[in-house]
């Protein structure tokens, strides 16, 4: 083998092994957030990902990966969901009509700290 041989599978193996660290990073990640949204009653009204009613009912909330769909790419959209949680929301501004029948977010701060809240919004807005 080369010298560049060498230092080429060496890079593919750091890099394999660099991307290996960071999906069990985020699995974890992703394990505590659920931990802390099902401990703040999350789950009452949200899903993580989309499900169709058989009975054409629509969720309370909308699901979690609609959510991340929605505010991919927008600055400021972590610090946004943050506050929504702890505070609840506009239920004249929503923008989820037609895909969730909750009117608006009623505030949480009872039901969960806001580092905890910031944990499970960056894990939301992760969700593909």
């Amino acid at each position: 083998m080369t010298h560049s041989t060498i230092a080429r599978t060496v890079s593919a193996l750091a890099l394999t092994l660099t991307a290996s660290l960071a999906c069990a990073q985020q699995d974890e990640v992703g394990e505590q957030a659920k931990k802390i949204a099902a401990g703040a009653g999350c789950f009452t009204c949200h899903t993580i990902s989309h499900q169709d009613s058989k009975d054409g009912k629509l969720p309370i909330g909308p699901a979690w990966q609609d959510v991340a769909k929605q505010y991919a790419g927008k600055p400021g959209a972590a610090e946004f969901l943050t506050r929504v949680v702890l505070e609840g929301s506009n239920p004249y501004s929503s923008h989820w009509k037609g895909k969730a029948a909750g009117i608006a977010m009623p505030p949480n701060a009872v039901a969960i700290s806001e580092s905890d809240a910031r944990k499970v919004v960056y894990w939301v807005l992760s969700l593909k």
